[in-house]
């Protein structure tokens, strides 16, 4: 397939300044200075700006580019992926007027993102949907979000392709909150997606998914295909005269804190290819080839064979949100949540033919036990935690009630006196191991149960429910806790390893991130509750604009802005966005989340030998589900 054939296929939306590498066969090793990239120019992704004059600050050598150890031989497939990635995202700047097109598929296109709204200042107006709620007024608080918004913009060959995670003007060391993150970047995406402004999501789903991993080493070890970088920066490296290139250095964990793989950038990545679609109309782009073939990397990465027993997803510590070590390596909720609403994305997304029934039945198979899991071993209310009270232990049978070995004594004073009387609340633990289940509330994932249908249509009313009920514990002064309790005295020295950044009731150890508004507030709306997220949203906004928009707070109640906190937070204020957008218009709300799938509660993927084990009653199962 030539570059331009394929281009005929494609829908990438190309800047008018920009060419293919492919048509110029120019190799950008030739003119790069630095001994580094010239041998390793793989490594990166580039465009050649012939006129723009650089930000001293960004001509870096990426200290990221280092040899591969190994040769591993990529699979034939990968090989010719690869080459039809190169040729349709690859690209240089280069002033030819005669490639200022659009390549559509099926003569679609997509409304493009308004460079010059990007740095306007326009007003929202007051919207009033069909069933006559008024939504929430736009004001001067909205009117600095945006602007905050639009400034924190990263282009790339002029083109919007994300926004950078803080752009605080005082901050003289942003460390890694100048880069391009994938999971913060989300809303984000959403509050231009909600605007009607999709070509920056566009431009940033094709991007990364260039930077999509074949072959990334560290101390010699390659992690599998597929995997999606945490964040990219894009840095211009000078050439040969005046001319410059912008490049996009991406970090798969090789520079993180713990050398952390970032598991739920895939995740993201995928759902975010999903909401795209569903709120532009835009099916085309999630057709591509280059994109077919990134969602199955994605999913086969995830979904590969291992030793584990269970249908989740197995995870080192850090390897999410909590980024930092918290107790939550083996099998946190967030990552299960997250993975649950990929995989129901893959479902909907993967083109079905001949060559994909296979991955979309495992697909399946895995959706299926994996919500029966999750639903049957992860929830807990004032009944469920009594008997687990009363466990016995040491249990050897296929009919075991205990079946992790949990111990009595995990159960502690504070969950006795916590969890409320009403069998009306409850919750899904943070994380289920043999012999060890984490009763701490962990936000994120119980809001994404929720907006996945992860867990039943009763246990997401329950979780609301308890959230309403522990107000003053999960929302305090500003929403919300990211967990709950915090860590603290011994456990906050052994579990943490003494973390100064996450001492009790600070950063991820039970501070408090506005962030987590805009899932509040989907949650809230797909359970009919509006009224309990305009609560959180009309809480934080008395606060945010005059704290300059903190990445998270601290204290048992949220009063302080946190001790390392971001100022100017671009997830922050997008967060804000988003819940304020979702508010106004809550019909929209509906493409970001998922209803209960009962073709799943049809499928029973258990082992049935005739070896004496006993089969699962799914149709029991499904009663309860359902209630």
């Amino acid at each position: 397939m030539n570059a331009i054939t394929f281009l005929g296929n494609s829908t990438m939306m190309i800047p008018s300044q920009c060419i293919l590498r492919a048509f110029t066969r120019i190799s950008p090793s030739k003119y790069i200075r630095d001994p580094a990239l010239r041998s390793y120019p793989s490594r990166f992704s580039s465009c050649v700006n012939q006129n723009k004059n650089p930000d001293s600050n960004r001509i870096l050598t990426p200290t990221n580019a280092v040899p591969f150890c190994t040769d591993r031989q990529s699979s034939v497939t990968a090989q010719v992926v690869s080459e039809a990635r190169s040729l349709s995202a690859s690209t240089t700047c280069a002033n030819d007027p005669t490639v200022d097109r659009i390549y559509t598929k099926n003569g679609l296109n997509v409304k493009p993102l308004d460079l010059n709204k990007l740095k306007g200042d326009e007003k929202d107006e007051e919207v009033i949907n069909g069933d006559g709620y008024e939504g929430i007024k736009s004001n001067e608080t909205e009117e600095e979000a945006w602007r905050l918004l639009r400034d924190s913009v990263v282009t790339y060959c002029d083109s919007p392709v994300g926004t950078m995670a803080a752009k605080d003007p005082t901050d003289t060391m942003p460390s890694n909150y100048d880069q391009v993150f994938i999971r913060d970047f989300v809303p984000s995406a959403l509050a231009f997606l909600l605007k009607g402004e999709s070509e920056i999501v566009r431009n940033f789903l094709l991007h990364t998914l260039q930077l999509q991993s074949w072959e990334k080493t560290v101390d010699c070890y390659s992690p599998g295909q597929g995997l999606m970088p945490a964040s990219f920066k894009v840095r211009t490296l000078p050439l040969e005269e005046d001319k410059f290139e912008e490049v996009l250095d991406p970090d798969f964990g090789e520079a993180a804190i713990g050398r952390v793989a970032p598991v739920d950038s895939g995740l993201w990545w995928i759902i975010l290819l999903r909401a795209y679609g569903k709120i532009t109309g835009d099916y085309s782009l999630q057709e591509r080839i280059d994109v077919q073939t990134g969602i199955k990397m994605i999913a086969n990465l995830c979904l590969a064979d291992g030793f584990d027993m269970f249908p989740t997803l197995l995870v080192t510590d850090g390897s999410c949100m909590i980024d930092r070590r918290m107790g939550i390596h083996g099998h946190p909720l967030e990552i299960q949540a997250l993975f649950y609403s990929a995989l129901r994305s893959s479902r909907e997304m993967i083109t079905v033919n001949d060559s994909s029934k296979n991955i979309i039945k495992t697909i399946s198979n895995r959706l299926s036990a994996l919500s029966f899991h999750i639903r049957e071993n992860y929830w807990v209310d004032k009944n469920k935690i009594n008997e687990i009270y009363r466990y016995k232990t040491e249990e050897y049978s296929m009919d075991a009630t205990n079946k992790f070995n949990i111990y009595p004594e995990q159960v502690s004073p504070w969950l006795m006196d916590w969890v409320p009387e009403s069998s009306d609340c409850g919750f899904l633990i943070g994380n289920l191991q043999p012999a060890h289940m984490d009763f701490r509330f962990f936000t994120l994932g119980n809001l994404l149960s929720i907006i996945s249908s992860l867990g039943t249509p009763k246990q997401n009313q329950a979780i609301l429910n308890l959230i309403e009920e522990k107000w003053d514990d999960l929302v305090g002064h500003m929403p919300l806790k990211i967990c709950y309790p915090a860590l603290e005295s011994s456990e906050w020295h052994i579990i943490t390893g003494s973390d100064p950044k996450n001492t009790p009731w600070s950063y991820h150890n039970g501070g408090s991130w506005p962030t987590l508004l805009w899932q509040f507030t989907l949650a809230c709306i797909k359970m009919g509750r509006p009224e309990l997220a305009e609560k959180a949203v009309t809480l934080a906004e008395k606060r945010l604009q005059a704290d300059r928009w903190p990445e998270y707070y601290d204290t048992r109640n949220g009063k302080f802005i946190g001790k390392q906190s971001r100022l100017y937070q671009t997830w922050t204020i997008a967060g804000f966005l988003t819940s304020k957008q979702l508010l106004q218009n809550p019909e929209i709300a509906s493409s970001l989340f998922w209803e209960e799938d009962l073709e799943l509660l049809e499928t029973c993927v258990c082992v049935l030998t005739k070896a004496g084990r006993k089969k699962c009653s799914r149709a029991a199962a499904k009663s309860q589900i359902l209630i």
